[in-house]
């Protein structure tokens, strides 16, 4: 089965959910024309890195981009995926969330490797729960940004046998290099499709990458943004990861107990 996916690269407005929900609801439309299956937004779409105003912007899980999630996903008839700042309590998270086209919750995870030079530990909480789920009647996961730097953790989302792994980042483009090295790693080493979406533009501290990129579990790049805003479309087939998988037996032929 193939899977028709937009990845949509774009700037964030710095601390100001209503204009980003605005302009994603554009390009999401925009995107649904082309009758794609999955649309992936970047990590803290709605914020950007406004950290010390999580107090302010940061939502509940039923808040307003949630509540226009699920009523694109109904209208449109897809899936989308993004990061955006929650609120639990007194608790504030970098958390990925994504929603079938019945509208339905399908992905929470809250970042798990908090990102010291963008101060998110002053800031948020980390997750302790992995970030698998299931699209389209597939496994899959879904991480952000910084814990693509961990392949432990990217190979334990791997092991229920998902086939395709979902980034979403704010990826600085000193290092855009790292990220590109990075992504085609996890693919290769986890024979899994890999799936990516980098932001572009700028903030008072950072310039940001791009280069969301489709990779295939050889490594081949299926599809490649460049530095400024723009929506990626691919289709993947993710029936050829299995075969992948009994060519190069990888995960058969793992000793765990090596590992510890």
């Amino acid at each position: 089965m193939t899977m028709k996916i937009a990845i949509i690269q774009m700037d964030i407005a710095f601390g100001d959910p209503e204009a980003n929900r605005a302009e994603a609801e554009r390009k999401v439309q925009e995107a649904a024309r082309e009758k794609v299956d999955v649309i992936v937004l970047p990590e803290l779409w709605t914020t950007g890195y406004d950290l010390s105003r999580f107090d302010e912007i940061a939502e509940k899980m039923d808040g307003p981009t949630h509540r226009l999630l699920k009523e694109l996903c109904q209208k449109y008839k897809l899936a989308i995926l993004g990061s955006v700042a929650e609120v639990q309590g007194e608790n504030y998270y970098n958390t990925l969330v994504g929603y079938n086209s019945e509208g339905t919750r399908i992905l929470h995870y809250r970042k798990a490797h908090l990102f010291r030079l963008m101060n998110e530990e002053k800031y948020l909480e980390s997750g302790d729960t992995k970030g698998n789920f299931s699209i389209l009647n597939h496994k899959a996961a879904g991480v952000i940004c910084y814990d693509i730097r961990f392949p432990e953790w990217m190979r334990t989302h791997m092991l229920d046998g998902s086939k395709a792994l979902f980034v979403v980042a704010e990826w600085p483009k000193p290092r855009v290099d790292h990220w590109r090295s990075l992504l085609i790693s996890r693919a290769i080493e986890n024979q899994c499709f890999v799936i990516a979406c980098n932001r572009v533009g700028s903030d008072d501290n950072n310039r940001f990458g791009g280069h969301s990129m489709v990779i295939d579990p050889w490594g081949n790049i299926v599809a490649e943004a460049g530095g400024h805003e723009e929506i990626l479309y691919a289709e993947v087939d993710l029936s050829d990861v299995e075969e992948i998988r009994e060519q190069i037996p990888i995960f058969q032929d793992r000793r765990p107990s090596l590992y510890e």
